[in-house]
C-alpha cells in the first residue's frame, strides 16, 4: 500500500530537480547557477547586504564549509567581499558587491520569468496556499 507522505517527497523531489534544472539553464547567461542566486538573494535581503558565513549556510541550507568553497570563486570575480567584523575577528562576514547587486538585478528578472513559466498552470491563490503549506515543513 503506497503512503501518501511518501508519494508527497517524491512529488516534491521531481519538482525541485526540475526547478533546479531550469533555474541553472537560465540563470546560465547571468554567469552564475541557481545556488549562487541564493546566496545573493539572501546577501541582498540582510541588512547594509552583510552577513556571516555561518548564517548564509544556514539559510541557503548548506555547510559552512560548502558555503565556503560556493564564496571562492564568487569572490574572485567580485559578486561577493570579504569584510572585517569590528568586534570579533574571528567571525567571517560576506558582502555582496557593486557588482553582485548588479548581476543579482538582472537575474533577479531573468529568474521570475523562469518562476512564472514553471508555475504557470497554477493560480494565484493556488500558489499562495501552496507555499502557505510547504512552509510548514521547512
Amino acid at each position: 500500500m503506497k503512503e501518501i507522505e511518501a508519494d508527497f517527497i517524491i512529488q516534491h523531489a521531481r519538482l525541485t530537480h526540475k526547478i533546479l534544472r531550469r533555474a541553472d539553464s537560465q540563470l546560465n547567461i547571468h554567469g552564475i547557477s541557481f545556488s549562487e542566486y541564493m546566496l545573493l538573494y539572501y546577501l541582498n535581503e540582510a541588512p547594509n547586504n552583510v552577513m556571516r558565513r555561518i548564517d548564509l549556510a544556514e539559510a541557503v541550507g548548506i555547510s559552512a564549509s560548502g558555503v565556503t568553497r560556493m564564496l571562492a570563486p564568487m569572490e574572485k570575480i567580485k559578486l561577493v567581499e570579504k569584510e572585517i567584523n569590528p568586534r570579533d575577528a574571528r567571525v567571517s562576514l560576506v558582502k555582496l558587491s557593486e557588482t553582485g547587486k548588479t548581476i543579482f538585478a538582472e537575474a533577479s528578472v531573468t529568474f521570475a520569468h523562469t518562476a512564472k513559466s514553471i508555475t504557470h498552470a497554477l493560480t494565484t491563490e493556488q500558489l499562495k496556499k501552496m507555499l502557505g503549506f510547504t512552509s510548514q515543513l521547512v
